[in-house]
């Protein structure tokens, strides 16, 4: 298939060069070669960018677009994305290393579900009458706060994008991305797709560039009234300090360690692919994986025996080979972390049952790792890891499993397996996580909220939730006396 690549910033509805003509390589992970020169974004273009998204905000072209017909703009923009969804993926896989069935038939679908679900509520979104006192009428408006500004990260870089750019058109706001350096071409590819399906200049700009200095200054710029980030908690904190200055509301969905937790009375087939597609999913680079399993006592030994049967089945290779389920990490840099990570636990105790070592390959291929007797202090029992690695623990009952689960800073999933409904609900309930699967992992919909407790951050995408994220509320009163 041949694919262009789109390379420039998309900035006021048009493909540029960055100011000081400066750029950088993406790579191919799964070569560990590189794939493409991209335009760097820095302080200047930012500044651009955010002018572009201001004008745009104002303007009368969409000022006065009626609500219906920015969903309008929405759907055909989702048309595009379908039309084009094999060119798509195949710019995700390669960019990523993530298996191209990953990236074509689940990431891809899922985001144009994303942008049909926000073009729904576009002219959906509404105020209220309220019975304020004698005398007077008052109603309520949702208005959009104004420029956007999204900083998504490379694990599902087009999908993550829309998660953020569809509900804040939705509402009537004008957007600047920033997608991560690693992974930005999706993101042009979006925007080509959205000035093709009739968008005004200005309503959507991508700026590629590294986190410091574009990054920074769009957080940074007082021009933008919000910030949508999706990242490490570390990264969300520098973001909370900067926002500080301007005031300007963020939404951090930020890291997470999650529980997988697995009791004696559970579907053990089904617990078994269920854990397995929780970490290994996505290389386990989702901030979701379900990266600490706890095994109740009794059944320990054959449920990590059967971990370990299928963590060897995934073989890494070749994004682009059909059998393919555990493709490239997307960096030398991120290859380095997870093995710095399995070293670590071999290192405090952990016994690693299988993989964790690199693949004698071209890339950056990683074997699934499995670790046992892992404790609750250990490092990669606490720290995210962002890579396919699952520590594994032991339980002996509800109450400890429930303890164990939320012996971390983070909350952002979890998962419970057992056939027992009422034990299911305590877990669930007992959890202190913003999400949390029972007898299934990793599912996602566009109707339902998503996003984390503790240090996993605020704020929810997805959803009829995520639009409060991207609306102010006014109210207004009228003397009728």
């Amino acid at each position: 298939m041949d694919i262009q690549l789109q390379t420039q910033l998309f900035i006021d509805g048009q493909f540029v060069d960055s100011a000081n003509g400066s750029t950088f390589e993406v790579e191919n992970p799964a070569e560990a070669a590189a794939l493409a020169s991209v335009a760097e974004a820095k302080e200047a273009d930012i500044d651009r960018a955010v002018r572009a998204a201001r004008a745009a905000f104002d303007s009368d072209a969409w000022q006065r677009l009626p609500a219906r017909e920015r969903g309008r703009l929405l759907h055909r923009l989702a048309d595009l994305a379908e039309a084009d969804i094999d060119a798509l993926a195949r710019i995700e896989t390669l960019q990523n290393g993530k298996p191209y069935f990953e990236s074509r038939h689940i990431d891809l679908p899922e985001a144009i579900a994303v942008l049909r679900y926000y073009a729904g509520w576009a002219d959906k979104i509404q105020g209220e009458t309220l019975p304020a006192a004698d005398g007077m009428f008052n109603d309520t408006r949702r208005e959009p706060l104004g420029v956007v500004g999204a900083i998504v990260p490379w694990n599902f870089p087009l999908l993550l994008a829309v998660w953020k750019i569809a509900p804040a058109l939705a509402c009537g706001n004008t957007v600047v991305l920033k997608p991560a350096e690693e992974t930005p071409l999706t993101a042009l590819k979006l925007a080509e797709l959205a000035a093709r399906a009739g968008f005004p200049a200005g309503a959507i700009n991508v700026v590629p560039g590294f986190g410091p200095s574009a990054g920074g200054a769009l957080v940074r710029h007082p021009g933008v009234d919000k910030i949508a980030f999706t990242g490490s908690t570390e990264v969300g904190r520098e973001i909370m300090r900067a926002a500080s200055e301007s005031l300007k509301p963020v939404s951090l969905e930020l890291g997470g360690k999650s529980p997988n937790i697995v009791f004696a009375d559970a579907d053990l087939k089904a617990a078994v692919r269920g854990v397995t597609t929780g970490i290994f999913y996505g290389k386990g680079e989702v901030c979701a994986a379900g990266s600490r399993l706890f095994v109740e006592a009794g059944i320990h030994d054959e449920f990590m025996e059967q971990i370990v049967d299928r963590a060897r089945k995934m073989t890494p290779g070749d994004p682009f080979d059909k059998g393919t389920r555990l493709g490239a990490l997307v960096s030398k840099q991120q290859l380095d972390r997870v093995l710095h990570y399995v070293q670590a636990g071999v290192s405090e105790g952990a016994e690693l049952l299988t993989g964790g070592v690199r693949v004698d390959r071209p890339g950056y291929f990683v074997e699934a790792a499995v670790f046992d007797k892992v404790k609750p202090e250990m490092t990669i029992a606490q720290e995210e890891i962002f890579g396919p690695v699952l520590a594994g623990l032991t339980f002996e009952d509800v109450d400890q499993a429930i303890a164990l689960g939320n012996q971390t800073i983070y909350g952002l999933a979890a998962g419970v397996w057992t056939r027992d409904i009422k034990k299911a609900h305590r877990v669930a309930h007992g959890l202190r996580a913003g999400t949390v699967w029972v007898n299934t992992f990793n599912r996602y919909d566009p109707t339902t909220p998503f996003g984390g407790y503790k240090q996993s951050g605020f704020g929810r995408d997805l959803g009829m939730h995520a639009l409060d994220g991207y609306t102010q509320v006014k109210s207004v009163w009228i003397d009728l006396s």
